[in-house]
C-alpha cells in the first residue's frame, strides 16, 4: 500500500530511512558558500541596509507570516538579477517524488524556484519568524530530491526573514547534504550581506 506524506510533515527520519539521505559535515563538501564569494558594491551594501531596515519593519507587527517573509526575499532577488536572463523566478510549484520499493509518496508546493537554462538552480522556502530554521529543513530537502538532477548538485535557502541558510544536495550512490552556516538579518554586520554574497555566486555557478 503506498503511503502518502505532505512534505511539511515530512522529517529527515523519513528521508533517511525512504531515500538513504546523508549529512556530510566536512566543509569541504559545501565550499560554494565559503570560498570566491562577490565582493558588494557601495550600491548593494545601501540597498540591504534598506532592505533590513524594512524587515525590520515587518517584525515589529509580529507575527510575521510567509508571505511578508517573502516580501524579503524578493529585494535580493532583484539586486541578483535574478529576474533577469538567463534567470526565470517560478513560484507555487507543485512537487512529487517516490520510493518505489519503501511505498511512499511525497507532495508538496515549494515556494520559490529559480531556474537557470532550465535547470533547478536555487530552491527557495521561507517559514514565517516564529519558526526555526530546522523546522522547514526536511521540507525543503524533500523539494530538492525532487528537482534533482544526476551528478549536479542542487542548492536550497531556507529563511523565515530573520535568518538565511543554504543547503546543497548532490546525488550519488547516495543521498548527500550540507548546510551552511546561518545569518542573521538583525546582526550588526547586516546578515544580509553574507545571504546576497552566496545567492550572488550561486547565480554565477
Amino acid at each position: 500500500m503506498v503511503q502518502l506524506l505532505q512534505a511539511q510533515a515530512v522529517t529527515l527520519r523519513d528521508l533517511i530511512d525512504n531515500f538513504g539521505l546523508a549529512e556530510v559535515q566536512s566543509r569541504s563538501f559545501f565550499a560554494e558558500w565559503q570560498q570566491n564569494l562577490p565582493e558588494l558594491t557601495e550600491f548593494e551594501i545601501q540597498y540591504l541596509d534598506k532592505v533590513k531596515a524594512g524587515y525590520l519593519n515587518l517584525r515589529d507587527a509580529l507575527p510575521v507570516l510567509e508571505r511578508p517573509v517573502q516580501m524579503v526575499i524578493a529585494p535580493l532577488l532583484f539586486l541578483a538579477d535574478f529576474y533577469l536572463p538567463p534567470f526565470q523566478v517560478k513560484t507555487e510549484r507543485s512537487i512529487e517524488i517516490s520510493e518505489q520499493d519503501e511505498g511512499i509518496v511525497i507532495r508538496g508546493t515549494l515556494d520559490i524556484v529559480i531556474l537557470k537554462n532550465n535547470f533547478w538552480l536555487l530552491i527557495i522556502e521561507s517559514k514565517r519568524l516564529s519558526f526555526s530554521l530546522e523546522v522547514g529543513l526536511a521540507q525543503l530537502l524533500s523539494y530538492m530530491i525532487a528537482s534533482s538532477q544526476p551528478e549536479r548538485p542542487s542548492y536550497g535557502l531556507l529563511t523565515n526573514g530573520g535568518d538565511f541558510m543554504f543547503v546543497k544536495l548532490i546525488r550519488g550512490e547516495t543521498w548527500q547534504y550540507a548546510t551552511s552556516d546561518q545569518f542573521a538579518t538583525r546582526n550588526q554586520t547586516n546578515g544580509l550581506y553574507d545571504a546576497f554574497r552566496i545567492l550572488k555566486r550561486i547565480g554565477q555557478l
